[in-house]
C-alpha cells in the first residue's frame, strides 16, 4: 500500500562496546525510530547506555520503520546468520 511504512526486523550481535558505539552512531543519523529488543525489554537504539545495558555477546532484535542505506550497511556488520 502506498504511503504505508513497513516494519523491518533484524537480529544482531555485538562483541564489544566499540561495535555498539558504531551501531548507535549510525542509528542516530536516522530520522525514524529504532528500537532494540532483548527478551521483553525495548530500548531506544539511539541510546548507547541503553544498548550497552542490554549486554554484549547476546542476540538482540532491531525493529524500525524507515530506510537509511548507511544504517542498513552498518546492520549487516552485526547481523546474526
Amino acid at each position: 500500500m502506498k504511503g504505508m511504512k513497513v516494519m523491518t526486523e533484524k537480529r544482531v550481535w555485538f562483541k564489544d562496546s566499540e561495535e555498539v558505539e558504531n551501531f548507535v552512531s549510525a542509528a542516530g543519523q536516522c530520522d525514524f525510530e529504532i528500537d532494540i529488543l532483548c527478551d521483553h525489554i525495548y530500548i531506544d537504539a539511539k541510546s548507547i547506555l541503553g544498548v550497552l545495558g542490554l549486554g554484549l555477546r547476546k542476540e538482540l532484535t532491531v525493529k524500525y520503520f524507515g530506510e537509511n542505506a548507511k544504517f542498513e550497511n552498518t546492520l549487516k556488520n552485526y547481523a546474526v546468520a
